[in-house]
């Protein structure tokens, strides 16, 4: 069972409600060791001086930041501490917006907020009133002597906490190079249309369960086969051509092409025959429904009509 990794209580006006926090998210990786390949041994790291290549104690080392002129200027850690941010035990909600207004390039790492067993009314009532507005709080609270910037909506009933990084923290397009005179390429309407019916074609629900991590599980296959004694092959690198220039228009047929190939093969697909089969026979029906309306009326027609008396 998962740890809180932070407690206190969620503010909004005069209310206060008792929370914990919990990681939403268990990255998995796969980590290694630095190994000696000569001994086969574990390789440590040591912090020496760049002046005199003797090893340094960790008493002795202090944080210092380089200026432009080479130089540095030392910090003490009791000069830190003194900056610190009130070490408040509070998530203080400072406004409403909505979620639309919050591009997804902000967001950082995602919290769940947990209620304590008594404040669980205060707590679902904010949820709720959350979720009928349909708007997201943002907020700031300190953590591990740090403070955050963050956002809290609302999920199946509960509260989520993401916290997000400044808007001077976010690298503007216009400082990619490669953007430039992006504005002024064309696209012929054929192009466009061609590209339209490929995002048509690969169209499907998210479904995060349908994505696994194929370079982790690839990367300990190998390591439970070496393990076993496998010996390995590796393969030499493929020539990508990343400089080739292609023909624009024959990729895009090419993978519209093979985009609906690939909705034919699915198990829940209907192979094309099976999906034309359907109205042909519907057509049938009624071009031969039509045959004996016409041939019932010519028969009318042709029969004699009756003498009289």
């Amino acid at each position: 069972m998962p740890r809180p990794i932070w407690s206190g209580s969620i503010s909004f006006g005069l209310v206060n409600i008792p929370v914990k926090l919990f990681s939403a998210v268990s990255r998995k990786t796969v980590r290694f060791n630095q190994i000696d390949s000569t001994t086969g041994s574990r390789v440590k790291q040591k912090r020496v001086s760049a002046a005199t290549g003797e090893e340094v104690s960790y008493d002795d080392i202090v944080k210092g930041y380089e200026l432009p002129s080479g130089e540095y200027v030392t910090i003490t850690e009791d000069e830190l501490a003194s900056l610190d941010p009130d070490a408040v035990k509070t998530i203080d909600l400072e406004e409403f917006v909505d979620l639309v207004d919050i591009d997804p390039i902000f967001y950082d790492s995602a919290y769940y907020l947990a209620p304590s067993p008594e404040t669980q009314k205060p707590y679902k009532l904010l949820v709720t009133a959350m979720e009928e507005s349909g708007k997201v709080g943002i907020a700031r609270f300190v953590m591990r002597t740090k403070q955050y910037l963050a956002a809290i909506r609302p999920a199946d009933g509960r509260l989520l906490l993401s916290t997000m990084v400044y808007a001077d923290e976010v690298v503007a397009a216009s400082d990619v190079d490669l953007f430039d005179g992006l504005d002024d390429v064309d696209v012929s309407d054929r192009e466009l249309e061609m590209a339209r019916q490929l995002i048509s074609s690969l169209e499907a629900d998210f479904e995060p369960d349908k994505h696994s991590d194929t370079y982790r599980m690839a990367v300990l296959d190998l390591i439970d086969r070496k393990a076993a004694g496998e010996e390995t092959v590796i393969a030499a690198p493929v020539d990508e051509g990343a400089g080739s220039v292609v023909d624009l228009m024959a990729a895009l047929e090419a993978s519209v092409a093979e985009a609906k190939k690939a909705r034919t093969r699915h198990p829940t697909a209907k192979s094309a025959p099976e999906a034309d089969s359907a109205p042909a026979k519907k057509k049938a029906a009624k071009k031969s429904a039509a045959k004996k309306t016409a041939s019932k009326s010519k028969a009318k027609k042709k029969a004699p009509a009756k003498k009289a008396s």
